[in-house]
């Protein structure tokens, strides 16, 4: 393992106030049946230019990384996913929301992709990333784990979005939870949200802010949204239960791609104390500690971690 620098090569000014680039359904094939995965793609420079996938974390979307895709343009096209029951990808009949089915559905979509992709994950999709690069290494030409969901048996109610999405799914305390929870306003969750996961709320700027309350707004009318929230978080809990043969550590040293590691310093949702087991545990593992930064680094210091993933792609390119 090392630590890598800040003072990666610089990354052009961008514009960082531009909306979210439209999205569009790509038709894939599971062992579910027909997947309509919602992506949304940041051009890059060219038309030959490396490709990088993006996967959000719990409660999240592909929104979460529309500041790093911009950033990322000036040498990488993005394609940032709507995980299977979040933002506007329908989970499918018997979807079991596990981190392995999640896997499934982006090695479809990387299967579709031209060459072996650079892959990131903002907790449970980094998660799901790890799963993905384990499984598929001709996929996947480097690996960047934000803050990954890595197991975490602390009793700690505030990794969870809102600890009340998955009482929502516990039989007679459902009901109940899910009453509450309907008074709560698409803007309160959204700044709920935002205090947990950044250091410092207040770098959020006004006009993302708004974006969160109009995709939590949406995100009440899609019927499927609540209970897809309900029943990952429940499956993700459930995968750190595992017996230690089977849990995501041993899933680590599997992975042969060059790969970042990049946690906040006050993370309140998954621990930095984790950092260096698991940048350790990956064979070509690098770690990156960000001061005053949260849950999701992408987000609050989109600039460092393009910088950083762009050193990661540079670096791989000379091995």
């Amino acid at each position: 393992m090392t630590r890598v620098p800040l003072a990666v090569d610089g990354v052009p000014p961008v514009d960082l106030t531009a909306k979210p680039p439209p999205g569009q359904h790509l038709q894939l094939a599971t062992s579910w049946g027909p997947l309509r995965l919602h992506v949304r793609e940041t051009p890059g420079p060219a038309a030959d230019a490396g490709t990088a996938v993006h996967l959000h974390g719990l409660a999240g979307s592909s929104t979460n990384w529309t500041d790093l895709a911009a950033l990322l343009s000036v040498r990488l096209r993005s394609i940032a996913v709507d995980l299977p029951g979040f933002g506007r990808t329908e989970p499918p009949p018997g979807f079991p929301c596990t981190r392995e089915a999640n896997a499934e559905a982006v090695v479809a979509l990387l299967a579709q992709l031209p060459g072996p992709v650079h892959l990131s994950g903002n907790s449970f999709g980094a998660a799901v990333a790890v799963e993905v690069a384990a499984q598929r290494p001709d996929l996947v030409a480097t690996l960047t784990l934000i803050s990954p969901a890595m197991p975490d048996l602390r009793l700690d109610p505030r990794r969870l979005s809102d600890p009340r999405i998955a009482l929502a799914m516990v039989p007679v305390l459902g009901a109940r939870t899910r009453r509450q929870l309907a008074t709560v306003t698409a803007a309160e969750r959204a700044a709920q949200l935002m205090r947990l996961c950044f250091a410092d709320p207040g770098v959020v700027p006004p006009h993302r802010f708004a974006e969160a309350v109009a995709e939590f707004e949406e995100r009440e009318r899609l019927p499927w949204a609540g209970p897809a929230l309900g029943r990952t978080t429940v499956e993700l809990v459930r995968s750190w239960l595992v017996p230690p043969a089977r849990s995501l550590w041993r899933r680590l040293p599997e992975i042969s791609a060059p790969t970042l590691v990049v946690w906040g310093a006050e993370d309140r949702v998954v621990s930095v104390r984790k950092a260096p087991r698991t940048a350790l545990l990956v064979p070509r593992g690098k770690l990156l500690v960000l001061p005053r930064t949260g849950h999701v680094a992408q987000m609050e210091r989109p600039r460092i971690v393009a910088r950083a993933l762009l050193g990661l792609v540079d670096s791989a390119a000379r091995c």
